[in-house]
């Protein structure tokens, strides 16, 4: 896939922390690292994983993932884009330390 790129984030969440509803412009496998979230995406009943587990999301379906534990929680979220394009996070710093996640 010469036009795609790989892009890595660790997320880490605070207890309780969660993101809004959004969407991205490439497809992401969220691997849960330690803890434990639960996803809720568009039109599915929400998924909860811990960690070693792992879940699909398609691009452009609206999503958001909740530490529903006690203590932090971390993900390693992958994302498939278009090359030459900003990443998912690239220009969301403010928006992550908002919603308790590093």
């Amino acid at each position: 896939m010469p036009d795609k790129e790989v892009v890595q984030v660790r997320v880490d969440f605070n207890p309780g922390a969660s993101t809004i509803n959004h969407t991205h412009p490439g497809e992401e496998v969220a691997y849960v690292l330690e803890g434990k979230l639960q996803y809720k995406l568009e039109g599915r009943d929400p998924v909860t994983l811990r960690a070693g587990g792992s879940l699909f999301i398609p691009s452009g379906v609206a999503h958001s993932a909740k530490n529903v534990r006690d203590g932090r929680t971390s993900e390693l979220a992958t994302y498939i884009v278009t090359r030459g394009k900003p990443s998912p996070f690239q220009s969301s710093r403010r928006r992550r330390r908002q919603y308790g996640m590093h």
